[in-house]
């Protein structure tokens, strides 16, 4: 028995993980974008937001760096202050004996003492009377270290180097002694974490010879607590005051948004038909001005349309009316001439001329007569299809033949282009004849007698034809005023094959009744190309049409001018774009 294998799990790659990840990505921003762009209430509390920000940022920044600067002014104002009186007393220290210095309290002899020992006692405060030192003091003497004292756990190595170098290059100068200062961050002996520290150092010159080095240590605890409280309260009373002006913000869009939001949900509404869709008045503001015009412009326009649904319809009713009344009369002259037709031999030349010229003017007659009937079950909404599984080939090669003889009285040959395999579609024969035929009629018309091509394409979903011809061609903007009833591109020339005006009109309707495009291109002096759409099931949605509505040779000549602009083309019917080339 053959040994099973086990399919193990297919393990995604980087490239695929990077992929996805980039795919959700942009997704969400476009779900992001789409939601900013409609939405002027996100966008007006987000403005709102960012200025808001900005604002209390800056702000923040100045009243934080105007408060530091004060602080830390009066705090070094004030310790230059004390240095300087600390300075004055060791000076004045150092330059009496021993047996000058007064007795320390509590002490009844007098006994030698150390002057920088008392003057060091009543400058930071002794530890027996229990003062609290607001500062340390270091005194060093370079020629003779013995003579150097400090206060709590102070060292020389706790000068900061640069005031250190500083203080050495003033030895040379003196008398002209200036104070320096210098702030750092200090890590004491005994603690762990340093301490921002205001050093002032200075020069004193004993009488007896000398020079001392006097540096005075302040600590900035209290400063930078103060400050840090400072920077936090702005913190807090900003975030506070921008959540503030967001929350304003949305209250007053959201007041003057909704009403916007509920006319605009409205209008949709009355777009859609809805013609009692109306507003609710609250007040007399602005807004609700805005309603009671949106209100009187509802009605005005139901009353409008009203009025004009009406006179269509009797219109309408007007020309099928008239379209089936005339046939019983044209139906008896048509009779009478065909017998004065048929007996037109008989007559003298210009009777006979006068029968020909009625019988032709009779045939379009008829024609035009048929055409009216036909737009008028297309207004009255009452055509309807007869489908059935057909060869577009083969409709094509029916209206070609049907056009032969119109052809060859003009001087015009037909190219045809068609694929080898059957294009199969469920199409109303009839209505898709009728729709080729017209469009071959309109190429032979303005052809100039050049070769007309007729092409055949096909795809998975729809099938095409278009019709090309070599003749005069379009302006820009007649693509679409093409297919309007009745309309003529030159009103001075004379239709030739005696068309009615609403070929094209009827045929745009064909097509829209399969769910088609009846499409057009043209260009003065290159010709004009026809193409019909249709999809190959009945009632399927088209996405595109396997062929190109520009024609091949133009489009190749665009590409060889650099000229490779879309040209964007709107469909019959709808007026929407279908299709980009």
């Amino acid at each position: 028995m053959p040994a099973t294998r086990t399919k193990r799990p297919r393990r995604r790659t980087l490239r695929q993980i990077l992929g996805g990840v980039r795919r959700r990505a942009r997704r969400a921003a476009g779900t992001l974008r789409r939601v900013w762009r409609r939405s002027l209430q996100l966008q007006v509390v987000t403005s709102t937001l960012v200025i808001s920000v900005t604002v209390v940022v800056v702000l923040g920044v100045f009243l934080s760096d105007q408060i530091n600067k004060s602080v830390i002014a009066g705090r070094q104002a004030s310790a230059a202050s004390e240095a300087f009186a600390d300075r004055v007393q060791i000076e004045d220290a150092l330059n009496r004996t021993p047996d000058e210095q007064p007795p320390p309290a509590n002490s009844g002899k007098k006994t030698p003492v150390n002057p920088l020992d008392s003057v060091m006692d009543s400058i930071t405060g002794s530890i027996e009377d229990g003062s609290k030192k607001r500062y340390e003091v270091l005194v060093l003497n370079a020629a003779a270290p013995a003579a150097s004292r400090a206060s709590g756990n102070l060292t020389p190595g706790n000068v900061p180097e640069g005031l250190r170098q500083g203080m050495e290059r003033q030895v040379g100068k003196l008398p002209n002694d200036k104070p320096q200062r210098h702030q750092a961050l200090i890590r004491f002996d005994g603690e762990v974490q340093p301490r921002l520290t205001l050093v002032i150092g200075g020069l004193v010159t004993p009488e007896s010879g000398g020079v001392y080095e006097v540096y005075h240590f302040f600590p900035l605890d209290e400063e930078e607590q103060m400050l840090s409280n400072v920077r936090l309260a702005i913190v807090v009373v900003g975030f506070g005051l921008v959540l503030l002006l967001a929350a304003i913000a949305y209250l007053v869009t959201r007041q003057v948004v909704t009403p916007v939001r509920l006319a605009r949900q409205a209008a949709e509404r009355l777009a859609a038909g809805k013609l009692d869709e109306r507003l609710k008045v609250r007040g007399e503001d602005d807004l609700a001005r805005l309603a009671t015009s949106f209100n009187e412009m509802a009605g005005n326009l139901a009353l409008k349309i009203h009025q004009l649904e009406e006179l269509s319809q009797v219109q309408r009713q007007f020309v099928s009316d008239v379209s089936h009344e005339l046939r019983t009369p044209l139906t008896t002259v048509r009779m009478a001439a065909d017998l004065l037709y048929d007996s037109r031999e008989d007559f003298e030349p210009m009777a006979s001329r006068s029968a020909e010229l009625m019988q032709a003017q009779l045939e379009r007659f008829e024609a035009m007569l048929a055409d009216l009937l036909e737009i008028s079950r297309y207004d009255a909404g009452a055509a309807d299809l007869d489908l059935d599984s057909v060869d577009v080939r083969d409709v094509v090669l029916r209206a070609i033949a049907d056009s032969e003889a119109l052809a060859e009285r003009h001087a015009t040959r037909f190219e045809l282009r068609l694929p080898n395999e059957p294009c199969m579609a469920e199409i109303d024969n009839r209505r898709v004849e009728r729709i080729l035929r017209n469009l071959l009629f309109n190429a032979i018309e303005h052809g100039e007698g050049r070769d007309i091509v007729v092409t055949v394409g096909a795809d998975r979903d729809a099938v095409a034809v278009a019709v090309r011809d070599h003749g005069i061609g379009l302006k820009a903007g007649e693509e679409t005023m093409v297919f309007d009833r009745f309309w003529r591109a030159d009103p001075s020339r004379a239709r030739t094959i005696g068309g009615t005006g609403l070929g094209l009109a009827i045929s745009r309707e064909d097509a829209a009744l399969h769910g088609g495009w009846l499409q057009a291109w043209g260009q003065q002096g290159e010709g004009s190309q026809f193409r019909l759409t249709l999809p190959r099931t009945a009632g399927a949605d088209l996405k595109g049409s396997p062929l190109s509505l520009v024609p091949p040779e133009i489009e190749m000549r665009r590409t060889w001018r650099g000229q490779m602009t879309p040209v964007l083309l709107p469909a019959s019917g709808d007026g929407a774009v279908h299709d980009e080339v």
